[in-house]
């Protein structure tokens, strides 16, 4: 009598974009005890960040922006724990779980879907003062820390100090940084109806981008548009302009300019996840993994990747730049993902993986409630049209039909009944009234 083989063992490290796509379409596609698949991520969810502007600015409920892995991967393993170690050669991966207590995962199958942390530069004060805005959590503290600043700022009798509390920096022109400076200044603008002694010129918005134009996904035309409609609105827009100090909330930019500011919003680029520092596998000079356009980590077959942590060729452009990589961002990961689990179940059955081609249709971004800009299909879109274009895109791109009915009624009621602006400042120090009653 033949022994039946054991399943391939498929180790996804990563739960974001591309491992929960990664996951979802191998958990479809497979046969009964072709392949088991875990899925290890630090947290117990997939943030889908295009919508944290948006979670940020109240217009989305937060949890509505993130989809649970153990709810949607029935199918699968799901490891709440963080990845500290590749070793490909002995086909281990090292993990720290959710407990604290230190594990050795075997695999025959590894795809590496770890995506990217926020780059930071060695800039004094940065590490202390700023935050970044890539998970539900930093959006959840800035929703409250921004609305906590205005309550401070209208309690107290000390001109500089509110100066300083209604001041909001906000470091990089990328779609992320533009979009959650437009949504939260536009919370902050609608907030102050509500306040007797704060008027929307009291407060002050400041935008830094070393580069001399912002979005640079979108044609130059447009960025020089964008930044003449946040002018409009107030918004003070540096380019050209890095950052020297943020030192005690003291700015120091390169033209000159200094002022005080309690709030610094860093989302001035980001890199490949540091872990891939603690591999064996290939990597390029930004630290990414070598990857073919089938999507398999170089040189190693039985290694997949996709996302901010992989170096994908771009087929679109490799005759003109033959080392053309996809960008890191939300629509290649997607669309990545999908390919990945689709040419992983190919190999398992004996196929080739296929290339991966996709040229990029356009980008769309939000500029606040009722504003966006869009270039799409070689077409400008402007105002209005672009943002509702932005939210279509945006609640078909996101994970489940739960997720995509629970933001469309956010947005319905929102548009009945307007946006919540009360600060809960409690949850960034939830024992502090505790504390006071142990102490009387």
């Amino acid at each position: 009598m033949a022994v039946k083989s054991e399943p391939t063992r498929i180790l996804v490290l990563g739960g974001g974009y591309v491992g929960l796509y990664t996951a979802l379409g191998l958990q479809k596609k497979l046969r009964a005890n072709e392949a088991s698949v875990t899925v290890v991520d630090p947290q117990p969810h997939m943030t889908y960040q295009p919508f944290l502007p948006e979670a940020a600015a109240g217009s989305i409920e937060p949890r509505h922006v993130v989809v649970p892995l153990r709810r949607v991967l029935r199918r699968c393993h799901v490891l709440t724990a963080r990845v500290n170690k590749i070793e490909h050669e002995r086909k281990t991966v090292t993990v720290e779980a959710a407990d604290g207590h230190i594990e050795q995962l075997g695999y025959d199958v590894l795809v590496v879907a770890l995506g990217s942390v926020a780059r930071l530069l060695p800039i004094p004060g940065l590490a202390e003062e700023g935050i970044a805005f890539k998970t539900i959590g930093e959006a959840i503290y800035l929703r409250n820390h921004v609305l906590t600043k205005l309550d401070e700022a209208a309690s107290t009798l000390d001109p500089d100090l509110r100066k300083r509390l209604l001041t909001f920096t906000v470091v990089g022109g990328g779609f992320a940084g533009i979009e959650a400076l437009a949504e939260l200044e536009d919370m902050t603008r609608f907030a102050t109806r509500y306040y007797e002694n704060i008027e929307p010129e009291d407060i002050r918005w400041v935008l830094v981008e070393a580069a001399g134009r912002i979005l640079p996904e979108v044609r130059d035309t447009l960025g020089v548009w964008t930044v003449e409609q946040l002018e409009k609105r107030g918004i003070e827009v540096y380019l050209s302009t890095a950052a020297k100090s943020f030192e005690n909330g003291h700015v120091v930019l390169s033209d000159g300019t200094e002022f005080d500011s309690d709030t610094i919003i860093w989302t001035a680029g980001v890199k490949a996840n540091p872990v891939l520092a603690q591999s064996d596998l290939p990597v390029d000079k930004r630290g990414r993994l070598q990857a073919t356009a089938g999507l398999q980590v170089v040189g190693h077959p039985d290694v997949w990747t996709a996302g901010d942590v992989a170096a994908v060729p771009d087929l679109s452009k490799t005759e003109k730049d033959p080392t053309a990589t996809c960008p890191p961002n939300a629509q290649h990961a997607v669309r990545q993902a999908r390919h990945l689990a689709k040419n992983i179940i190919r190999v398992l059955r004996g196929g080739q993986p296929v290339d991966y081609y996709h040229k990029n249709v356009g980008s769309v971004a939000s500029l606040g409630l009722h504003k966006g800009v869009a270039d799409t299909f070689n077409i400008k879109v402007k105002g209005f049209a672009a943002w509702v274009m932005h939210r279509a895109y945006h609640v078909k791109a996101m994970p489940t039909f739960n997720r995509k009915v629970r933001i469309l009624l956010d947005w319905m009621l929102g548009g009945v009944l307007r946006r919540e602006v009360v600060s809960l400042g409690q949850i960034n120090n939830p024992k502090e009234e505790f504390a006071r009653a142990s102490k009387s």
